[in-house]
């Protein structure tokens, strides 16, 4: 019996709406987050049957990108994280060997075009496919004081991040 069945659910299937592309071919000095890539910019192609769906989106900064990892592995269930010796739930991080390999992505919105996006930030390799865009809205998505388990003792990482500078731009 397939997991899907157990829990009493249909079968999901999502048809990508674009396709993500960006300068990094290869998982191998990619960055692992948004903002470990400043000023990294690529293109988020629309399908032709979606792009109506980019109307007004011109006034945000910021968008979430939902995609499919397309190379990230077979999932594990336990990951060792970087800078981390401890080995952790696969829930309890943001690796990509995921049992649905989808990922979430902070981006900066640079221009809005008739076929897609310009973006910034981008941590995503070259061909990902796109399964929706939305809007970053700091009163729905920030929690400043939210808590990072196992990740408080990176003290990299206790501090909120100041300031964006780029959304000032």
């Amino acid at each position: 019996m397939r997991e899907d069945e157990q829990l009493g659910v249909d079968l999901i299937l999502y048809r990508p709406i674009g396709v993500v592309r960006t300068p990094f071919t290869s998982l191998k000095g990619m960055p692992k987050q948004p903002f470990d890539a400043p000023g990294v910019r690529g293109i988020v192609e629309i399908a032709p049957a979606y792009r109506a769906g980019l109307a007004d989106l011109e006034g945000f900064s910021h968008l979430l990108l939902l995609v499919h990892l397309h190379r990230s592995g077979e999932a594990k269930l336990v990951v060792g994280p970087p800078g981390d010796s401890v080995r952790r739930g696969v829930f309890a991080t943001r690796n990509n060997q995921r049992p649905n390999p989808i990922g979430l992505s902070l981006v900066r919105l640079v221009h809005v075009a008739v076929d897609g996006l310009e973006v910034e930030e981008l941590d995503l390799l070259d061909g990902t496919p796109l399964l929706d865009i939305k809007p970053y809205v700091p009163a729905f998505d920030a929690r400043p004081a939210a808590r990072i388990g196992w990740l408080s003792d990176r003290p990299e990482l206790r501090q909120p991040p100041q300031a964006d500078d780029a959304a000032a731009r």
